[in-house]
């Protein structure tokens, strides 16, 4: 049978309205009442009805993260990390994570932010794969809704974040690979809407600068940070009449369909041709050959930013309100480790 909160107010003598109140620690109940009853309910197996418990308090304890993949599957290594670390992270505040999926700057998109806000379904989100112009940012701002973001918009960022300095990351690559011989470094980076564009190609401009390699504009190519991506614009690379012998990719799913597209013309990675990448997910420990990356720690940072926003939505004051981290070189047999 059902212990109800009206059994617990019938054992002790109590109304319900106190009882509620106590279980809630509402300080104008005395300490010794809520003791009481606290210890009553726990002992009669009293369990609170969670949904009638948050529309008192008026929250939802979630949060939530809409994934930025197209289509319905999302094969990035990078989100399954990130919503590890959220997900463990909420849990251990009692809170649970919603997750979604939509294309970036889709209709869709738009439509699960709008509804999120306006029926408070949950009490705060978490941005990443930010854009220089973030609308969803404008957005949640103008609503007043709790939000973070891992990275930052164009401009100066006036909200909480986490963001991993991968133009200096960038600049450290390519000057890895300069110190390994090579001058003709390729870069296949992301749609130029996004931030991570802008910051990971500036990095790697800055890392030719330092190296006095002059830029060549024939050895840009825009993927779409999937293997496919990587895949097609790894084969334009590789027809170039002037042969390249390093190719960067904007994350390790890139880089990965630039191993592919070398490994069927027959071009040996580590000695013909350096492939390097950027996120350091568990899947460029087991690439063919393993894969240089630039590492940022993502299941941490997901856990980082959970912490942050919880806070934001408890009322509590964050010790950090911008967070900028250093990614870490780790080098392996792809660039010839």
């Amino acid at each position: 049978m059902t212990v109800t909160i009206r059994d617990v107010a019938k054992q002790l003598n109590l109304s319900i309205t106190t009882v509620s109140r106590a279980l809630d620690d509402y300080d104008d109940v005395a300490h010794g009442t809520r003791t009481r009853v606290r210890s009553t309910a726990r002992k009669m197996g009293y369990v609170p009805s969670r949904a009638a418990r948050n529309l008192r308090r008026q929250r939802a304890d979630i949060i939530g993260y809409v994934i930025p993949a197209s289509g319905a599957r999302f094969t990035d290594p990078f989100f399954s990390e990130f919503i590890a670390g959220l997900g463990d992270q909420a849990v251990s505040h009692n809170f649970d994570l919603l997750v979604s999926t939509a294309t970036p700057d889709t209709t869709p998109e738009k439509k699960i932010y709008t509804r999120w806000v306006q029926s408070r379904l949950v009490d705060g989100v978490i941005l990443s794969r930010m854009r220089l112009d973030d609308w969803r940012a404008k957005h949640l701002k103008k609503n007043n809704f709790p939000f973070v973001v891992h990275g930052r918009t164009q401009g100066k960022a006036d909200y909480p974040f986490l963001e991993i300095d991968s133009r200096t990351g960038f600049a450290l690559m390519v000057k890895h690979l300069v110190e390994r011989g090579h001058t003709r470094i390729a870069y296949i980076g992301a749609p130029a809407k996004f931030t991570l564009q802008r910051d990971r190609y500036a990095g790697y401009c800055d890392g030719l600068s330092a190296a006095n390699i002059l830029f060549d504009a024939t050895l840009i190519s825009e993927g779409d940070l999937t293997r496919a991506g990587g895949f097609q614009a790894a084969q334009l690379l590789l027809d170039l009449q002037n042969p390249l012998t390093a190719i960067i990719g904007a994350n390790d799913l890139t880089a990965d369909g630039v191993l592919r597209a070398a490994r069927e013309r027959g071009i040996v990675v580590g000695r013909e041709l350096a492939v390097a990448g950027y996120d350091g997910t568990e899947l460029s420990e087991h690439t063919q050959p393993p894969l240089t990356t630039l590492k940022q720690p993502v299941y941490e940072t997901a856990r980082n930013l959970a912490t942050m926003l919880i806070a934001i939505i408890q009322g509590d004051p964050l010790p950090d309100r911008q967070i900028i981290l250093q990614p870490e070189l780790i080098v392996r047999e792809s660039t010839g480790g």
